[in-house]
């Protein structure tokens, strides 16, 4: 029983090249992006923002070769002054997927017992005729996005005192103080501290002095 759903816009179906192998289709669909098609909470497709495929889907032997290119905008934030980051991106990806037949074959293929675990995840399979290209294009788009996005190659970042974007004004800094005088800030005398208590003090203890005498 197929778990795929036909309906699913990433799901194609090849009963038409008919197990032939050498027979030839082309297909083109614009579809909504699927959730997480990126770099979580780095830099992605956009869920539901158009998506360009092109795909030429070949019979061969062991299943059906699908050769295909995507285009799609996505969209981060620039990791130097936290700015969007928004392009266009063009992808080109090949798999090929296996008949459920071909599990058989293989088996009775010499050294196949040798095969691990992992290369069998690795490998893709029709459901019937029907074929997910979800996992194909999420790990296309993936490979293609900068693992740190920035705005511009020579984005200068944010002012680490202010948070200014600094690409905006190059010249933009801060006088920073002699740390030497730092713990004298606050200890200079204004009109009515104590030092002028301390001065009024001795003069009133010397008018007194005056009239005792």
């Amino acid at each position: 029983m197929n778990r795929l759903d036909h309906r699913n816009p990433l799901v194609f179906d090849t009963h038409e090249l008919g197990r032939r192998p050498g027979a030839m289709r082309k297909v083109s669909r614009t579809l909504e992006a699927p959730e997480g098609l990126g770099i979580i909470d780095v830099i992605a497709v956009p869920e539901k923002s158009p998506i360009e495929l092109e795909l030429r889907l070949e019979s061969v032997v062991e299943g059906v070769l699908v050769t295909g290119t995507a285009e799609a905008q996505v969209e981060g934030e620039c990791v130097r002054c936290l700015e969007p980051v928004e392009f266009d991106i063009d992808v080109d990806f090949q798999e090929l997927y296996y008949y459920p037949e071909s599990d058989e074959r293989l088996a009775r293929t010499p050294g196949a017992e040798d095969l691990d675990e992992d290369s069998e995840d690795e490998t893709y399979r029709l459901e019937g005729d029907l074929f997910d290209l979800q996992p194909v294009l999420r790990d296309a788009v993936v490979l293609a996005l900068p693992l740190q996005p920035v705005c511009q190659e020579d984005c200068l970042g944010l002012c680490s005192e202010c948070g200014a974007r600094l690409s905006d004004d190059p010249a933009h800094h801060h006088d920073a103080a002699d740390p030497r005088w730092a713990a004298l800030q606050g200890l200079s005398a204004t009109p009515g501290d104590e030092g002028d208590g301390i001065k009024n003090s001795d003069t009133r203890e010397g008018l007194a002095e005056n009239q005792e005498k």
